[in-house]
Formats: structure tokens, C-alpha cells, sequence
């Protein structure tokens, strides 16, 4: 079994005004399906906010946090008028044909230097987004979610690549001084998702920090 989350993958589509909330109690539930015990829960851009967002509602869940590429939402990491602008373009881009949707955001998701066969493959899946998910998953990520950090007391490893376009350093330092005693990772030369195109430094860091 695995998570997919509302609006995802194999999931149905929640209503627009579901929530960063909505999201965290849907994950809350399945790991209490799958008869998890303190998972180390990890996130990846939108999936950072929700594992935040997890830790608020729902805070004797996780045994560790691994936040990579994340934001405290939009709202809480970026100028409001970015995060405005962000979430503008994300309702836009829901309404696009699969190939113009891939095409929009495909660019600012890798370095430059990635292998473009790996681009292609993380493409390809892209086409496959829900738009109505999409639209859902805009409007959490819009959130701001500061409020949740000063309060995280589990250990917490944070992973950026530092050519991340969309979750820039400043983001990941802003985090590392708002969550108490937690650690952060730079990959060189990576972008937004540094876990595919960075996976054997990405998996070596998450190793390291379990093993500690």
C-alpha cells in the first residue's frame, strides 16, 4: 500500500477548500490504517507543508521529520506577493492541456545539469495531474504554516539543492532558524527535486540523520 495523496495519483479529487488540514488528517488516518508506529515522515515541496502541517494536528505521530525542498507553506516562506502570485499561476496552469501543464513547470523543477532522460521521465508523469487536485493542493500550499515551527519537537533534517528555484536557500535557512536543533543538507548543483536528481547524496543524507 501506498500514499497518494487527495487529488493524486490514484486518489479521487477533494474539494477545493480542503486544506492544508484536510490533507494532514487524511495522512494521520492512513497511517493509523497501515498500523504505523512513530513513522520517520518524510516531504518534498508540497509534502514538506503537509508534514508540517501533520506535526500540528496530529503531533504524536511522527519520530523524526525529513523535510527536502519544503516551504512553511508559500504563505510562510515566500514575500505575499510571490506566494499570491504562485498560487494566480498554479490556478491557471490547472486549466491547461497536460502537455502545456508539463511544459510551464518542468523547467523549474531540475538544475541544468540534469540528465535530460531523467527530465523526460518525471515529465511524462506530470501529464498525469489532476486539475481539480491541483487547484486543491494550490490553495494548501498558499497556507502559511510559520506558526507550526517554533513548536516542532521531533528531530528534523532538512535537504535543499542549492539551484532550487523554487524553494531558494533563503527558504531552507529561514527553517533551519525557526526549527530548533534542526539540521540542514545543501546538494550541490541540484535543483527543486534533489532526491531524483540528486538520489545517492539525498539517500546518503537521510541515512546519515537516521543513523544519528
Amino acid at each position: 500500500m501506498a500514499w497518494d495523496a487527495p487529488g493524486a495519483g490514484d486518489s479521487s479529487d477533494p474539494p477545493e477548500s480542503f486544506g492544508m488540514a484536510g490533507y494532514a488528517d487524511c495522512l494521520a488516518g492512513f497511517v493509523d490504517r497501515v498500523r504505523l508506529e512513530k513513522p520517520h515522515v518524510a516531504g518534498l515541496s508540497f509534502g514538506g507543508a503537509l508534514a508540517l502541517e501533520l506535526c500540528r494536528r496530529h503531533p504524536a505521530v511522527p519520530m523524526t521529520l525529513i523535510l527536502a525542498s519544503a516551504y512553511a507553506g508559500w504563505g510562510g516562506s515566500l514575500s505575499a506577493e510571490v506566494a499570491e502570485q504562485r498560487l494566480q499561476q498554479a490556478l491557471v496552469l490547472a486549466d491547461l492541456a497536460p502537455d502545456e501543464f508539463m511544459g510551464a513547470l518542468l523547467p523549474t523543477m531540475f538544475s541544468e545539469a540534469t540528465a535530460p532522460e531523467t527530465v523526460d521521465e518525471f515529465g511524462a508523469s506530470m501529464r498525469a495531474f489532476h486539475p481539480a487536485g491541483f487547484r486543491a493542493m494550490a490553495r494548501a500550499s498558499a497556507e502559511d504554516l510559520r506558526d507550526v515551527l517554533p513548536g516542532l519537537n521531533v528531530p528534523t533534517l532538512l535537504v535543499y539543492g542549492d539551484k532550487d528555484v523554487r524553494a531558494p536557500l533563503t527558504v531552507a535557512e529561514d527553517l533551519e532558524a525557526a526549527i530548533s536543533g534542526s539540521m540542514l543538507v545543501v546538494l550541490p548543483d541540484t535543483g527543486h527535486l534533489c532526491n531524483i536528481e540528486a538520489p545517492d547524496d539525498f539517500n546518503r543524507a537521510v541515512r546519515n540523520f537516521l543513523r544519528d
